[in-house]
């Protein structure tokens, strides 16, 4: 009998330690109360607790934490069902009002977090919902953060981890992209022709105006070759008259040997003649070739006459 009373002494012991010495771990908070009744918080170490008086209320985990967001179907503006899933990453920092102002914490969060998710989404287009991802994560955020801050929580980022139109909607963007991508094609691919017309314009352009100033190049040099050559028989023309005038009958051999050589030499050089029949005598042409002989004897005598008599006026 003695035995039995001091084994259940020593177990009424054990078990008044147990609830007197406590060990918070790190990363959690304990909330203490009093006869039901919150009293204080408990932070990670060793604590003691009158037993009976004393209890641990709630345990609260002060590390932030990560919670899935569920796929579900949201309408955005223009009536397209997409579905929509995230990740949401917050942090108790008041262990009191997490334990005692909402219950359920996590569903809490989880419902309030797809409310405004679709809210958000319900606000734009489809093609917007697909391309401002940021501007949605940072709206949800926002609202999400101001309603649970009373619960003492910080939420730190709120992700959509994927939004998922309907399959037929995928394929029909599909052939839209490939619309797209086939009319910047041609719309370059005719740029490209546009341009290569204009530089083969510019480059005719150019080799036409370097050829009308090659032609007028020509035509000047032309116009002086005639130009000269018209003076240069402006000159013989009137030397063969000086001599004629003088008496000298060798000029006019000189004279009419040359038309008739320069007649033939047209006559011959003509694209419709093959053969040629020349009824000449030689003997006329020879003695036409003496008178420039002899005309040339002459000029060369009378400018060696003229030498000396230079010589002496100059002395």
């Amino acid at each position: 009998m003695t035995g039995m009373l001091a084994l259940i002494l020593l177990l009424v012991g054990v078990i008044a330690v147990a609830k007197t010495v406590r060990m918070v771990p790190q990363g959690f908070e304990w909330t203490v109360e009093r006869f039901g009744r919150y009293t204080h918080t408990m932070t990670p170490g060793l604590h003691f607790l009158v037993p009976i008086m004393y209890s641990v209320g709630r345990k609260i985990n002060m590390m932030e934490q990560v919670m899935d967001v569920p796929s579900q179907d949201v309408i955005t503006k223009d009536n397209a069902v997409v579905k929509v899933d995230g990740v949401v990453y917050f942090q108790v920092l008041d262990a009191a009002k997490a334990a005692y102002e909402v219950a359920q914490l996590e569903i809490a969060i989880l419902n309030l977090v797809m409310t405004n998710i679709r809210t958000a989404i319900g606000s734009l287009d489809l093609d917007e919902s697909l391309s401002k991802r940021d501007e949605i994560n940072t709206k949800v955020l926002h609202a999400v953060d101001q309603a649970t801050h009373p619960w003492g929580l910080k939420v730190n980022r709120i992700e959509l981890k994927d939004i998922q139109p309907p399959r037929d909607l995928v394929d029909s963007m599909a052939r839209q992209m490939k619309a797209e991508r086939e009319k910047r094609a041609n719309i370059l691919e005719a740029e490209g022709f546009r341009q290569a017309a204009i530089l083969k314009a510019e480059g005719e352009k150019q080799s036409k105006i370097l050829e009308a100033e090659g032609e007028r190049e020509a035509a000047f040099r032309q116009a002086e070759a005639r130009e000269r050559l018209a003076e240069a028989e402006a000159k013989a023309t009137e030397m063969v008259s000086n001599a004629i005038a003088s008496g000298n009958v060798q000029a006019i051999n000189y004279f009419i040997a040359q038309k008739y050589i320069e007649a033939f030499k047209s006559l011959a050089e003509a694209p419709n003649q093959k053969f040629v029949m020349m009824p000449m005598e030689s003997a006329g042409i020879i003695g036409s070739l003496g008178g420039i002989a002899e005309l040339a004897k002459e000029a060369l005598a009378g400018a060696s006459a003229a030498r000396p008599v230079a010589v002496k006026q100059g002395s």
